[in-house]
């Protein structure tokens, strides 16, 4: 049988390497563990000092009355009159406040109602008897139905709270003269109006009415 060199094998060898690494280590050791300084751990202590608070008057202080601003100088005025002397200048002048006038007085109830404005309201004033109730009282221009012209006139009526109309004003007229414009703001004012109403309380409102003028409907 071949037998290995006992030299040559490595388990043999094993135990002896193992033991002669571990000596080495521990020496090593050793020898740093006394070479290296010895180091303190324990941690310092500093005391916080106290905090002294000092309070201190101080003395009020006086205010220094500034003097008065001096005047304005006075400006000279140019001018080309030779009768003018150059010496002449315009002179600080206070404006009086009791020469202003008053204020205006404010509208009454008769100025808010002169132009046509829409006033909200629940209800809208109706004529009596409906529309045809205008256009029974309505009278076609003699000149216009002559010339054969039709038209469409809007006409805002002021209704006050017992239904009267008050007044009328032509938001779009016919673009002629020819009368329409009359002719419907009489038709208008002729008859009776049913109030508007705002929370079940009569009011004095404007409404716009549109009138056609129909040469058909007026043979």
């Amino acid at each position: 049988m071949k037998r290995k060199n006992p030299e040559a094998d490595l388990k043999l060898q094993y135990r002896k390497t193992l033991e002669l690494g571990l000596v080495v280590s521990l020496t090593l050791m050793l020898v740093l563990f006394h070479a290296l300084p010895q180091i303190n751990v324990t941690p310092n202590v500093t005391e916080a000092k106290a905090l002294e608070i000092k309070i201190e008057d101080i003395p009020p202080t006086e205010q220094v009355r500034r003097p008065p601003p001096p005047p304005r100088p006075s400006v000279p005025i140019p001018t080309e009159r030779e009768d003018v002397p150059e010496d002449i200048t315009i002179e600080s002048t206070e404006l009086d406040l009791t020469e202003i006038p008053p204020p205006p007085e404010p509208p009454t109830e008769e100025d808010e109602y002169d132009q046509y404005v829409f006033i909200p309201y629940d209800e809208p004033p109706v004529p009596i008897g409906g529309m045809q109730a205008i256009l029974k009282n309505l009278v076609y221009p003699p000149i216009a139905k002559k010339a054969g012209l039709e038209a469409r006139v809007v006409v805002g009526v002021l209704v006050d709270e017992h239904g009267n109309p008050v007044k009328t004003q032509i938001l779009t007229d016919a673009g002629y003269k020819a009368g329409f414009e009359e002719a419907a703001a009489k038709a208008v004012m002729s008859v009776k109006w049913k109030p508007a109403k705002q929370r079940d309380r009569n009011v004095k409102v404007w409404v716009a009415v549109p009138i056609r003028f129909s040469l058909t409907d007026a043979a």
